[in-house]
């Protein structure tokens, strides 16, 4: 999972592209990047880190332009060195800059029709790059530089490229590009901001959150297949260019990735949450009327909206039991479990007060290698619990997410082939509970979309693109864990 932005305005976009990303980086703490269009110039710095460590005065003086486009970084696949920082660029045809999040499931079999029909290298291991240089090699078949053969030329990589992706790139001599999968997968909103001179500035970002904070105004959803070309001189041209497929949003951006002042499909992720959490505590109701809890005490972040109205339903207090270190990054997109592990006991710290003699109800958005869980139940009974139950808002994480989020061998989950009972019991808690998945859906769904459609496909295990016989097996040895250490190593 990463973050993007694209902004074309009238004046210099560096620094609110920089802005937009310090808003987007709880999507990818790994490396970050800016590029933008001077003139027949492409101006691009990029580098592992947080926005704030990689650039600085004298980078951003060099992004100089009205033209842009961003990238915050989580790895997923491929190494975690800096050449795999975004965005990719190629200089033909025109010189193109792009930017993606998500994954594409057919990179080995692109990568080498690209090589050999296409005659372009591919120079890292990411997806990324494969994809740029398929947009590169359509857009050069069409033979101009207009926003028809742009249209085009996306129109070739929906045909091409299958998986969960939202692009955005751009195009010397043209302007900003954006497209998202014909599935809607991976999210993208598109916004405007009325300039004083009757001129139009328009962006488009992975949240719209990233809109709210620059003064634009959230106008849609860019749509599943939809290609989005704004022109160097402010005008927007927009076109779906691939065959109707099933509109199969993530639901994993509602349950943990995106911030809860976002919107995504038009449903607020804050009250999709709250949702999460009446249901959960209606079916705690249900199967223990008399739990004998005392306390709901939230895992921040994530989890605090879902939290509070399970305390609602059940009638008990809420608490803060836990202070977060906001210095420390989001465990569950760190790089290896070694990471994952040490980080968690840095992160969380329990105030004993609320958790002394008590029944308390941890409250998590989902548990997906059951690390942060099994310790931060262990830290609650240190901190003098009487009984320590856990709820998730979501249900039980099975199957890998072969979309963009690093879920990716099956083993490595700790509820794959086991029973809620055996994870109950490896996690160290006295009652654990998940959301069903039906009440799940139907909670982000909400009133305004009943029956609304999505990938939840790590919980389900139904891949809405459906899969190749070994595609599971080709992704074990190249991004778990283990296979991410010997990478290191070598």
């Amino acid at each position: 999972m990463c973050g993007i932005i694209g902004i074309a305005g009238a004046s210099d976009v560096a620094a609110a592209l920089y802005d937009g990303l310090t808003v987007l980086q709880h999507r990818g703490q790994d490396a970050a990047g800016i590029a933008t269009m001077d003139g027949n110039k492409v101006r691009l710095h990029k580098g592992n880190g947080l926005v704030k460590e990689v650039f600085d005065e004298d980078a951003m003086a060099l992004l100089t332009g009205r033209v842009g486009i961003g990238h915050c970084r989580y790895p997923t696949a491929g190494s975690e060195g800096s050449d795999e920082a975004q965005p990719f660029y190629v200089n033909s045809p025109y010189g193109i800059a792009l930017a993606h999040n998500g994954n594409l499931i057919n990179t080995d079999a692109l990568r080498r029709l690209v090589f050999e029909q296409d005659k372009r290298n591919v120079n890292t291991e990411s997806d990324s790059e494969v994809l740029l240089n398929v947009f590169a090699h359509e857009l050069q078949a069409q033979g101009a530089l207009t926003p028809q053969a742009a249209v085009a030329a996306v129109a070739g990589v929906h045909r091409r490229c299958t998986g969960g992706y939202a692009v955005v790139s751009m195009v010397l001599g043209l302007g900003l590009v954006a497209f998202r999968d014909p599935h809607g997968i991976r999210p993208l909103v598109l916004g405007k901001r009325e300039r004083a001179d009757g001129g139009t500035d328009y962006a488009v970002a992975s949240e719209s959150v990233a809109l709210d904070i620059l003064g634009f105004v959230r106008e849609r959803d860019i749509q599943p297949g939809e290609a989005v070309v704004i022109t160097g001189n402010g005008q927007l041209h927009a076109e779906v260019c691939a065959a109707p497929k099933e509109h199969a949003p993530c639901i994993f951006e509602y349950v943990y990735f995106a911030r809860p002042d976002s919107m995504i499909e038009n449903i607020s992720v804050h009250k999709a949450r709250m949702r999460m959490g009446v249901t959960l505590g209606q079916k705690i109701q249900r199967l223990r009327p008399d739990h004998g809890i005392d306390t709901v005490i939230p895992i921040p972040d994530t989890s605090r909206d879902a939290a509070l109205e399970i305390a609602n339903v059940l009638g008990v207090k809420y608490r803060e039991g836990f202070i977060k270190n906001r210095y420390v990054g989001r465990t569950f997109i760190m790089p290896g479990q070694g990471e994952r592990v040490k980080s968690v006991r840095r992160k969380l710290n329990p105030i004993p007060l609320e958790f002394k003699d008590r029944v308390v109800l941890l409250v998590d958005d989902s548990i997906v290698r059951g690390t942060t869980s099994q310790q931060i139940v262990q830290m609650a009974r240190d901190a003098g619990a009487r009984k320590v139950y856990l709820a998730s808002a979501a249900p039980p994480v099975r199957h890998p997410n072969i979309y963009g989020i690093d879920m990716p061998s099956a083993e490595e989950l700790v509820a794959h082939g086991r029973s809620e009972a055996e994870i109950e019991k490896l996690l160290g808690c006295d009652w654990l509970i998940y959301q069903d998945l039906a009440d799940l859906e139907a909670a982000v769904a909400g009133p305004k979309f009943p029956g609304k459609k999505f990938d939840s496909s790590c919980f389900s295990g139904e891949y809405v693109t459906g899969i190749e016989a070994g595609y599971f097996e080709r992704i074990k040895q190249l991004r778990s864990d283990e296979a991410k250490r010997k990478r290191k190593a070598s």
